[in-house]
């Protein structure tokens, strides 16, 4: 790393900037170093969604997930899937419950409230006008052409209309894997498609568990991208807000994986872990741009 790149020291840490938190800078170079040495066709992104490619903060307000915006013609519905949250949620983070009983309550939660939205009659109408009005925006600089492999627990219809309505234009170089949702010829939600993806289990296996129109994720440098020839990318670029989303890339036989997590809140207790678990930790709802200029710097002829 330049020493021109190298800002404060935030506790005993190495900065990129005054947000940025780098632990070991040497690793970070070796691993920049082999991702630009193999090239691009080589490289991916995978990134969360939810408070990683959207701000946590919103013009002074708590930013909404794709889950939270969805409001349902019917409000009777929300409140019992905001009964939901309030019971699943504190579970989903408690660290005393073993991984397996909360998977299956994890799964337990996503099944109860995609039958809800089903049985309350939910229509892609009610997604657009809830995208609309909701309190969601991505980072600074997300509207870059940066090829990514959107993991997500929420709903894919959604995220596909935050994309539409917040960035007005589709990207065939984003794809997303998480619940998608099956609409019938009037626009009534009548079911989900493939297997429930839910906070434990969005990685990698998502793949293999997604439903067949996953199959064909896209075309990225004029190259077909499908399952077997995302697992091929064996260099990593992974985004993440949560210590959780280091799994995101489990299923993957990584060669080298760069790892970028996004410290929103409670900084003073959480950044010790995750400047040990991530490469480079943005603090205070950082914009993209130090992502950018990282993906930048892996493909360009300059050297560290």
């Amino acid at each position: 790393m330049n020493q021109s790149e190298i800002g404060p020291i935030v506790n005993g840490s190495k900065c990129c900037s005054t947000k940025a938190v780098v632990d070991d800078p040497d690793s970070l170079h070796r691993k920049k170093t082999a991702i630009r040495l193999a090239g691009p066709s080589k490289f991916q992104v995978i990134a969360d969604f939810d408070n990683t490619l959207t701000k946590y903060w919103v013009d002074g307000c708590r930013g909404q997930s794709s889950h939270a915006l969805l409001q349902q013609e019917n409000p009777e519905y929300n409140a019992k899937r905001d009964e939901l949250f309030n019971y699943y949620h504190p579970i989903e983070y408690d660290p005393n419950i073993p991984v397996d009983e909360k998977t299956k309550l994890m799964e337990e939660w996503w099944g109860k409230t995609h039958g809800l939205l089903i049985e309350g009659g939910l229509t892609y109408d009610a997604i657009r006008s809830s995208v609309a009005s909701g309190v969601i925006a991505f980072r600074e600089g997300v509207e870059r052409d940066i090829p990514v492999l959107i993991f997500s627990a929420g709903l894919a219809d959604i995220i596909e209309e935050v994309l539409r309505q917040k960035l007005h234009r589709t990207f065939k170089n984003v794809k997303i894997v998480s619940n998608r949702m099956k609409f019938d010829q009037n626009g009534n939600l009548v079911s989900f498609t493939g297997k429930l993806i839910h906070s434990l289990n969005k990685n990698e296996h998502a793949l293999d568990m997604a439903a067949s129109l996953h199959d064909h994720l896209g075309e990225v440098d004029d190259q077909i991208i499908d399952s077997a020839s995302v697992k091929k990318r064996t260099n990593v670029l992974l985004l993440g807000d949560h210590m959780g989303d280091l799994r995101m890339s489990d299923g993957l036989n990584y060669e080298t994986r760069i790892s970028v997590g996004f410290l929103n809140h409670n900084i003073e207790n959480s950044l010790d872990s995750y400047r040990k678990g991530f490469d480079i930790v943005y603090l205070d709802d950082a914009p993209m741009s130090g992502v950018v200029k990282l993906v930048s710097e892996l493909f360009s002829p300059a050297t560290d």
